[in-house]
């Protein structure tokens, strides 16, 4: 019988959400002296799971975020079987040995996961996107939920010897404020080819819980508004 995984039920460290909601304010403050479209990278994935005070990945072992800004996290344990799942999409979804094909592949893994985990967590219900009245919603999940989740399924892939043609990448952000609410502050996680070097966003909050996230270079992504944000790789 296959060892079922390992899920444990815990809550970010007290004062988090205070300051996620200021470092967004300083950040907004920020992108509106600088005007135009900004880049908010951190220079290691490191420091992004250190910012939301998650832990990092460790072999198959993950603290998935929810309830907006990683306010609730919930230790997962990937078990063998899962592996084994994960393996036999990516194989089925793949259609050539190429990085193209591989980062198909991963968007179905991405997707695949999502289902997978959210039924053990009670994530499932996810929705597209965000809504104000998520916040605290232990079902619901925002960009910095999903970029930092993203981040640590592709560690997982990467962990587990199911990437050939990239690396998992540094999350980062960008934002628009002077579009308003639609310009605002998105997160993403990032593959990098290992050949050309070409970094790409892999983004899960966009749709619900499930679907397969959208990949596109990470310079053509979310390029002014939110209504640029594009379609789900298939």
């Amino acid at each position: 019988m296959a060892a079922a995984p390992e899920i444990d039920n815990v809550r970010a460290p007290q004062g988090r959400r205070t300051r996620c909601f200021w470092a967004g304010i300083l950040s907004s403050v920020s992108a509106l002296v600088i005007a135009g479209c900004t880049h908010r990278p951190f220079e290691t994935a490191q420091m992004h799971y250190l910012t939301f005070n998650v832990p990092e990945p460790q072999g198959s072992t993950v603290h998935v975020c929810h309830a907006y800004g990683c306010q609730r996290q919930t230790r997962y344990r990937f078990s063998a079987d899962d592996i084994a799942k994960i393996k036999s999409v990516m194989r089925k979804t793949r259609r050539a040995d190429t990085a193209a094909e591989e980062r198909r592949a991963v968007a179905y893994a991405i997707g695949w996961i999502e289902r997978h985990v959210g039924r053990q967590i009670g994530t499932d219900t996810d929705r597209a996107g965000m809504e104000f009245s998520g916040s605290g919603d232990p079902g619901q999940q925002d960009c910095v939920d999903e970029a930092t989740n993203t981040t640590s399924y592709l560690t997982v892939l990467e962990n587990n010897g199911l990437l050939k043609y990239h690396t998992v990448g540094v999350p980062f952000a960008k934002d628009n404020l002077l579009n308003g609410i639609s310009g605002w502050t998105h997160w993403t996680a990032v593959l990098k080819d290992t050949e050309t070097n070409t970094r790409w966003a892999v983004d899960s909050w966009i749709y619900a819980n499930g679907e397969n996230p959208a990949v596109v270079e990470t310079d053509k992504w979310y390029l002014s508004t939110l209504n640029d944000l594009p379609k789900a790789m298939r």
